[in-house]
């Protein structure tokens, strides 16, 4: 595996400052293992939410709610899949006292951009 300590001390960096941080890139370039790498560094609790997956889709059926009770750092992988979630994290993020973190992961579509 590609050692990517400079990468990882980037998100610690970026995540100082800003509470949603997001990786997008080509498909098959890496983002997922290195949110993986990041996440096993992380102090405290860390969800991974693979929005390829149906069952862990289903996971979100109400995502404010599926999303609000968690802590720590969230990771949603696959995020161009559910683009009606960012106003969701934006809610969340700007609610006083909230702590939590989210590493969104998404394939650079026109789509996602936007």
């Amino acid at each position: 595996m590609i050692e990517r300590r400079r990468h990882l001390e980037r998100l610690a960096w970026l995540f100082r400052t800003f509470p949603v941080i997001a990786i997008l890139g080509a498909r098959q370039v890496g983002k997922t293992t290195l949110a993986r790498s990041f996440g096993a560094s992380w102090r405290g609790p860390v969800t991974h939410l693979d929005l390829e997956s149906a069952a862990e889709s289903a996971l979100l059926a109400d995502p404010e709610l599926a999303l609000g009770s968690l802590q720590g750092l969230v990771i949603l992988d696959e995020i161009q899949r559910l683009p009606e979630l960012f106003p969701v994290l934006r809610v969340l993020v700007d609610r006083p006292g909230s702590a939590t973190k989210f590493l969104v992961l998404g394939s650079a579509s026109p789509d996602l951009l936007r």
